[in-house]
């Protein structure tokens, strides 16, 4: 027995096919963010062990370790879908594994927001004054939180109002 589904789209399919698309869709976003976080986490280890960083004020160590630590729950958001989905396969838990596995994407994106925004603070620091590295940051936060979230934001609501 299949129970077919019909969004508003007019795509007709079961709610196993719907689960196998959103699934190959969701596994593509990763990709893109895992590398670029593992990346920037990779990066970030390295800071600690260069001759620049002993001269640190404590402030500066203190964003440093909010900075790895921001970059390590989001690499472990963004895998998480990788390990959910490998110890559920097989339990016919496709459907709720997406549902999951979403979560776990949006959570990995705003913190790497976040951590893209503390590593920015914490290099602006060595580069400009306090005040403006903070200024800096908080627009180049901004502005990826208007990239990463504000279009699908609006386009969810324009999309409610239609309906």
């Amino acid at each position: 027995m299949h129970d077919h589904h019909e969004p508003a789209s007019g795509r007709v399919e079961t709610r196993d096919e719907r689960a196998d698309r959103k699934w190959n869709e969701l596994l593509q976003e990763v990709r893109v963010t895992q590398t670029g976080v593992q990346i920037l986490f990779a990066f970030l280890l390295t800071v600690a062990f260069t001759p620049h960083f002993q001269a640190l004020g404590r402030g500066d160590h203190n964003i440093y370790v909010m900075t790895i630590l921001l970059g390590a729950a989001a690499t472990g958001a963004l895998i998480a879908p990788v390990s959910l989905h490998r110890i559920v396969t097989g339990h016919r838990l496709k459907p709720e594994t997406v549902d999951w596995a979403s979560r776990f994407t949006k959570a990995g994106l705003v913190l790497l927001l976040c951590t893209v925004a503390s590593a920015l603070l914490l290099i602006l620091r060595v580069v400009v004054s306090d005040g403006t590295a903070l200024w800096l940051s908080a627009g180049a936060l901004v502005w990826f939180a208007a990239c990463w979230f504000a279009p699908a934001v609006w386009l969810r609501r324009r999309s409610g109002k239609n309906r």
